[in-house]
């Protein structure tokens, strides 16, 4: 039982500034703050951002919603921003990106988690995580928003677990009075996993200038949804020159190809690698583990990393969080995610998109 209610945690933030320039000038380990604090609630911390469970919500068949409600170090975060959520489990550290799809005054948080085949803290939370168990959150970043200026409306495309930051930005410019037209198409397998699909409803009779369909590519399309995988034909007729796409690479990759106008996009999941010179070997070493191994330019080096039994910090492993970022110290690495060559020596990069291009030394 805690000694102290989580929102006294969050009105004595203010009070712990002094504690904090302590720390700053060695006078104090944060540690030893901590500790103290967390006798006091479970959720309370020094700098870190930890939040308490309040709510769980299944919204399909394969999504779970969860409300959080955060101490006092979570600070000007926004819908349609993401966060690294970490918890221990087994005795290792485990983190994973979750976009937020709601943000409130009060210290509450809203996100969705998806059930991904083998993915084991996403599953490990859908199954296990209980209403008063205390998380911790890295603290929140993203790009997407809502476009400044769109009088002739807005379209939303999201596939799969992509209808998550576009959600919460949708919450947020309903609320703020938008009153454009907006279409949004969410991209889904089977009717099942039309996640939100009850709340959107009640939000298009809510508000006239809101229009939701959903595309169905598993199972035969009722006469209101729409058929298969994204086709330009599918936004024919929908008003609107500024379009926000959020999906798997593929998806956001096919509705980047299309349009011409104003876009904004999100992948969570990044494009194959695809060596210009075919498949090869080279030698990888990790200077600060002392360890040299026979690698290759197809997989990344944080996959290469673990697969010789290394354990690199990482966090969304999609280039957008930056836990596993690393210092180049020789060699050449491709991102993924642009196709940009690094080779700078000294240079910062991220491992979860680093694919070596022949010889590499990482500091890891």
């Amino acid at each position: 039982m805690p000694l102290i209610p989580l929102a006294w945690t969050r009105a004595a933030t203010a009070l712990l500034r002094p504690l904090r320039a302590l720390v700053a000038h060695s006078w104090l380990r944060e540690a030893d703050v901590d500790l103290l604090l967390q006798a006091l609630h479970p959720a309370w911390r020094l700098n870190r951002v930890l939040a308490q469970v309040e709510r769980r919500e299944w919204v399909a068949e394969d999504m779970l919603a969860l409300t959080l409600r955060c101490n006092g170090n979570a600070g000007g975060w926004q819908p349609g921003q993401h966060l690294q959520l970490f918890t221990e489990l087994a005795g290792v550290r485990l983190s994973r990106s979750y976009s937020l799809t709601a943000v409130h005054g009060d210290g509450r948080i809203e996100l969705a988690i998806k059930r991904q085949p083998g993915g084991r803290l996403s599953n490990y939370l859908l199954d296990h995580l209980a209403v008063g168990q205390v998380l911790e959150l890295g603290q929140a970043s993203g790009s997407l928003q809502w476009p400044a200026v769109a009088a002739d409306g807005v379209l939303l495309l999201a596939a799969g677990s992509g209808i998550t930051p576009l959600l919460g930005l949708l919450r947020q410019a309903l609320a703020e009075g938008f009153s454009a037209p907006i279409s949004l198409l969410h991209y889904v397998r089977s009717r099942s996993q039309r996640a939100f699909s009850r709340e959107l409803q009640g939000l298009q009779l809510q508000y006239p200038n809101l229009q939701v369909r959903w595309a169905i590519s598993a199972e035969a399309a009722a006469l209101d949804e729409l058929s298969g995988r994204f086709q330009v034909s599918h936004l024919s007729g929908l008003p609107g020159s500024s379009l926000l796409v959020c999906g798997p690479h593929g998806f956001v990759a096919s509705v980047r190809q299309e349009w011409a106008g104003e876009l904004q996009s999100e992948a969570f999941s990044l494009p194959p690698a695809t060596p210009d010179a075919g498949l090869q070997p080279l030698q990888l070493q990790f200077s600060r583990s002392q360890l040299r191994v026979t690698g290759d330019n197809a997989s990344s080096l944080l996959v290469q990393a673990e697969q010789h039994g290394l354990r690199p910090a990482h966090g969304c492993r999609q280039g957008i969080c930056s836990s596993c970022t690393c210092t180049l110290v020789s060699g050449a690495v491709r991102d993924l995610r642009s196709g940009g060559l690094f080779s700078e020596p000294g240079q910062p990069i991220r491992i979860c998109v680093s694919v070596p291009q022949g010889d590499v030394v990482v500091d890891l």
